[in-house]
């Protein structure tokens, strides 16, 4: 019953993506203007899937997620979101079904995976398209987490292996998952209990599986794992524990390794120099609490929060004396509250790898961030809610009413999260209108009047966009493809330089200045600009075309011939590039 009602409330409150368009933030790279994810499943794409690290990331699967959602459903937007509300539901359920194998405790169990399902914080990783790599990952980090429990129940090595397995599914997904085995750890400790920090806290563990039994609501038929103390888990020494995951650390070292150098080859890590170390602590300690607080008070959540120019002090020192004061208190009291322990090092320890101390991207924060360590947080609060309320027995009447008052509320400020991921414009104008000095959502709010037709109203959107931020690379291009199309040329190419001198990777920005200084006569320079484009992606096929055209121009025949057959290989529809070709083929013949 529990699962039938996780599968029927977040089908119904998450259905209406079903007819959302895709969003001009991300989604463009990842399928709506990405070439190879267009073409959908073939030979040639899933090897270039394996082998790129396009987007600053090596995560294959995902590659191959969004190809297949293009080769079954085309650009239909609704399916690709409802692809995105069917993984979020598994990941409800196997959290659900993993923690009740683990407790042997039902309804809290089942509290914490409709917390997960329905909690307002997790629309983004749901409602946006190129989130995919967030739940399709979460999925494998649930199958994992499900492995190693029956690997804990009986360790041999073929269960053994499909905890590798699917971990090293989850990597090539996302590689966010490279805490896992940390993880796995903390639960070693509870509620696996495969370990003890100490000879002392036996007697209290005992005490709290007992109480598991007797107490845990609504909880009438416990599994074998936590129904006496002669647990279904072997105890192991601590050091064992970490011999047995090393495989496990490995595999999160080589994908951290791989990740930091794809990242930092495309430039999306920020230099200490761009964002100094002390600034990255303070916001780190910041957002740590600053997650809490939207997981408590889910309201004017955001795509995008810009990074802070100051935190004032008192919000370091307050941030830094709260984490401190729960580190405290969760160890102290981890003998008779072990869940305590083991939510709030869930919680710290999955977010470190996107908590900024590492800084990629310019946001502050994340909501996507949070989808997997606030479960950590939801654990520690349920089983504390169930603790405490065994010493009300009479109050247990009560329990259904609050349940059902909570996920009520939960529902209401979901659904209407959900609508602000309608469109580009709804979601924009909602950031806008909850956040300050917001330079992309100003950016992005512009392209979506562009594409209305209103380009008045995105002349003044990117116009505030740099007032707020004037060396913004994206706020720089768009507003030169803007002025281009108004036939104010000098003022754009202003804007493209602007936007390259902020973003060396920007490769349309040399392609279109390339593009107005061709219009212009400046042939030389042009050129130059669309080497530097080709540079940065050898499979351009406009920049190809453009400058077959100037090497034709300049008698270099065979040279642009080579680059209109490219563009054509590439865009196999390119109709420009075909008729240059053609015209390319026959001055040989001539020449000949």
């Amino acid at each position: 019953m529990i699962c039938l009602f996780l599968v029927l409330m977040t089908f119904a409150i998450f259905y209406r993506l079903s007819g959302y368009d895709f969003v001009n933030f991300d989604d463009d790279l990842y399928v709506t203007a990405n070439s190879r994810v267009q073409k959908g499943l073939n030979m040639e794409n899933i090897v270039w899937a394996f082998s790129t690290t396009d987007i600053a990331n090596w995560h294959p699967l995902t590659w191959l997620s969004h190809m297949l959602d293009v080769q079954l459903w085309g650009m239909n937007s609704g399916r690709h979101h409802l692809v995105n509300v069917f993984f979020h539901i598994t990941n409800a359920l196997l959290l659900f079904l993993t923690l009740n194998r683990m407790t042997g405790a039902p309804w809290c169990s089942g509290f914490v995976a409709v917390l997960f399902a329905l909690h307002p914080i997790n629309v983004e990783s749901v409602a946006w398209v190129a989130e995919r790599k967030n739940v399709l990952s979460t999925f494998f980090w649930m199958m994992t987490m499900w492995s190693y429990c029956q690997y804990a129940e009986k360790p041999v090595r073929v269960k053994y292996l499909a905890v590798i397995l699917f971990f090293m599914l989850g990597l090539m997904t996302k590689p966010m998952l490279v805490t896992l085995p940390f993880v796995l750890l903390l639960l070693d400790y509870w509620p696996l209990k495969r370990f003890r920090f100490a000879a002392a806290s036996v007697s209290g563990q005992s005490h709290f599986k007992a109480d598991i039994k007797s107490h845990c609501i609504g909880n009438s038929h416990q599994s074998d794992v936590s129904s006496s103390d002669s647990s279904a888990f072997q105890n192991r020494s601590f050091l064992s524990l970490i011999r047995e995951k090393i495989p496990l650390f490995v595999l999160s070292a080589f994908s951290c390794g791989v990740t930091y150098l794809s990242q930092d080859a495309s430039g999306a890590v920020r230099s200490l120099e761009v964002i100094p170390l002390t600034s990255r602590i303070a916001n780190a300690l910041v957002s740590y609490v600053g997650y809490v607080g939207k997981m408590i008070y889910p309201l004017k959540l955001a795509v995008f929060y810009p990074y802070p120019a100051i935190i004032p002090g008192w919000r370091i020192a307050g941030a830094g004396s709260i984490l401190i004061t729960m580190c405290y208190l969760s160890w102290k009291i981890r003998v008779k509250h072990p869940y305590v322990l083991i939510g709030w090092f869930w919680y710290l320890g999955t977010l470190i790898p996107v908590i900024g101390l590492v800084q990629v991207g310019s946001q502050a924060m994340a909501d996507r961030h949070a989808y997997i360590p606030l479960i950590g947080l939801f654990i520690a609060g349920v089983w504390s809610v169930s603790e405490f309320l065994k010493v009300y027995l009479s109050r247990y009447k009560l329990i259904p009413i609050v349940a059902t008052l909570l996920i009520g509320i939960l529902f209401m400020i979901t659904w209407k999260q959900i609508g602000y991921w309608k469109n580009s414009a709804t979601l924009f104008q909602h950031t806008i209108d909850v956040t300050t000095d917001n330079y992309l959502a100003r950016n992005n709010l512009g392209n979506a009047m562009v594409h209305l037709g209103k380009n008045d109203e995105a002349y003044q959107h990117y116009a505030e966009a740099l007032r707020i931020k004037p060396h913004d690379a994206n706020a720089h291009y768009n507003m030169g493809i803007l002025l281009t199309t108004k036939g104010k040329l000098d003022e754009a190419i202003g804007h493209y330089k602007a936007a390259i001198r902020s973003n060396p990777y920007l490769k349309k920005a040399y392609y279109n200045l390339g593009t107005i200084l061709q219009q212009k006569g400046s042939n030389a320079e042009a050129i130059i600009n669309f080497l530097y484009a080709l540079r940065l992606d050898s499979r351009f096929a406009e920049a190809h075309n453009n400058l077959g055209v100037l090497l034709a121009q300049q008698g270099k025949i065979n040279e642009a011939a080579a680059h209109f057959l490219m563009a054509v290989s590439l865009k196999t529809n390119y109709i420009a590039a075909i008729k240059n070709l053609q015209k390319a083929r026959s001055d040989m013949r001539r020449i000949d």
